[in-house]
């Protein structure tokens, strides 16, 4: 097999990533009716409104994803994840139902999106989590850029078939369709081999807290400065759902079927992308820093595009960037954590990048009802910039980060060591320090003994 689909060798992986495109398409249907829902039928294009009905879907992830990270790393993730796809399989279908009965009103998409982002705030650190049971760990990053490119494959799909739909029958028939599309994830979990999982290492008694996620985030100063970069980024810059809508409606005229192609065209560079990252053996801390740039500069070359085609045509290096940033993040963050501590790591990571989106959102629908669409663009692209410079003078500044960002690119693939770990989730400065030396002393002999 190929090496760019070499995860797909393993049945367990093949069945979850078969039950995810169908269930990402479903879900990329539901975030263009849903914006369109509440821009067009529910306010007069308000922009606001659309950032709050975004801030409500995603606030529960920053308020709880720490704590449901813990919960992660104890309990069996293939059952979360059940039950999170059969919860938002319900709330779907509820949407639905009340859009089609005429009943729906703006409080109850606000209710809803709020159901939603609590389900979220469980599924997410459970999902990225469990990818690494599903495969060997030299198989990861094939893994993450492959679970990248299904879901840019259901983004490039999902809007254009939403935006037809919508125009075709309404908003609601799109909700139901999503709710049902559930059923297809809940089918690949309950048919995978448990035997062929690879069970995550449990954490030790004094080693549960949501907290020691934190401390072990912080002992990783690569980690850190990857968690400070993609919440920038995902704050100001990734918030396409209303930029988008805004600038189809407001500053082209453009209808549902244009807005959803939108979408769909952002997708082919998000796709191109996830696989490339499905072909690199192993993301670096430097590629993060050096898409987020890329991403910030081609966000403000689109927001000055004359036209909707020129504008259409930007997106597609804009979603290149952006999911180039996001894979090589994810997987340098699950590389260099340990098993027992991913799920709290991953929940924290997840409470940063998207946790960003609802306080970032609704700055953005507001400036672009004051300033008007293309600012939203550019503000974002300019805060993406300021994120890479940041990140460059801490960079330039701390030699600690330095030689961790190096130990981080060069290093074979999980060789920080229990010892370490249990040191950095102790929470004392020193445990910290001891944590850095001995992952820096393992990292060290290991590239040794390879030579």
């Amino acid at each position: 097999m190929s090496p760019m689909f070499r995860a797909l060798s393993i049945r367990n992986y093949r069945l979850w990533a078969s039950g995810a495109i169908v269930s990402n398409t479903g879900t990329w249907m539901q975030r263009v009716a849903q914006d369109w829902l509440v821009l067009t039928q529910l306010t007069d294009n308000s922009g606001v409104a659309v950032g709050i009905t975004t801030a409500l879907q995603f606030a529960p992830v920053l308020l709880l994803a720490p704590w449901i990270g813990a919960l992660t790393d104890r309990l069996d993730r293939r059952k979360i994840l059940i039950t999170t796809q059969i919860t938002s399989a319900v709330l779907g279908l509820v949407l639905g139902l009340l859009v089609i009965s005429g009943l729906a009103e703006l409080w109850m998409v606000y209710l809803l999106a709020a159901g939603l982002g609590v389900v979220a705030a469980v599924d997410g650190p459970a999902r990225q989590a469990f990818v690494s049971e599903l495969v060997p760990v030299e198989y990861l990053p094939n893994a993450v850029g492959l679970n990248s490119a299904s879901f840019n494959a259901g983004r490039l799909l999902g809007p254009g078939i939403a935006g037809l739909l919508i125009n075709w029958l309404g908003t609601g028939p799109v909700f139901l369709i999503n709710g049902f599309s559930f059923i297809a994830v809940v089918f690949s979990l309950t048919h995978m081999n448990r035997d062929e999982l690879r069970l995550q290492e449990r954490p030790g008694r004094g080693n549960r807290s949501a907290r020691a996620g934190l401390v072990y985030a912080r002992s990783h100063p690569e980690i850190a400065l990857i968690m400070c970069i993609v919440g920038m980024v995902a704050m100001l810059g990734l918030n396409t759902q209303i930029t988008t809508a805004l600038m189809a409606r407001t500053e082209f005229g453009k209808g549902a079927g244009e807005y959803g192609l939108l979408g769909s065209v952002m997708a082919i560079g998000s796709l191109g992308g996830a696989l490339l990252a499905a072909r690199r053996e192993r993301p670096t801390v430097k590629l993060v820093i050096g898409a987020a740039a890329a991403f910030g500069v081609s966000s403000i070359v689109s927001a000055l595009m004359p036209t909707y085609w020129t504008f259409a045509l930007m997106l597609i290096p804009s979603g290149l960037a952006a999911l180039t940033m996001l894979t090589a993040a994810n997987a340098t963050v699950q590389l260099a954590t340990t098993p027992a501590m991913r799920g709290r790591v991953m929940a924290l990571y997840m409470a940063i990048t998207m946790g960003g989106t609802p306080i970032g959102s609704p700055i953005i629908g507001w400036i672009g009802e004051e300033f008007g669409a293309r600012w939203t663009i550019l503000v974002g692209g300019m805060g993406t910039l300021l994120a890479v410079g940041m990140a460059l003078l801490w960079l330039s500044r701390s030699a600690t980060l330095r030689e961790a960002v190096k130990a981080s690119d060069t290093r074979p693939l999980m060789t920080v060591t229990k010892t370490s770990d249990r040191a950095a989730a102790t929470g004392t400065p020193e445990a910290a320090a001891v944590a850095r030396q001995t992952a820096t002393r393992t990292s060290g002999a290991t590239e040794n003994s390879a030579a």
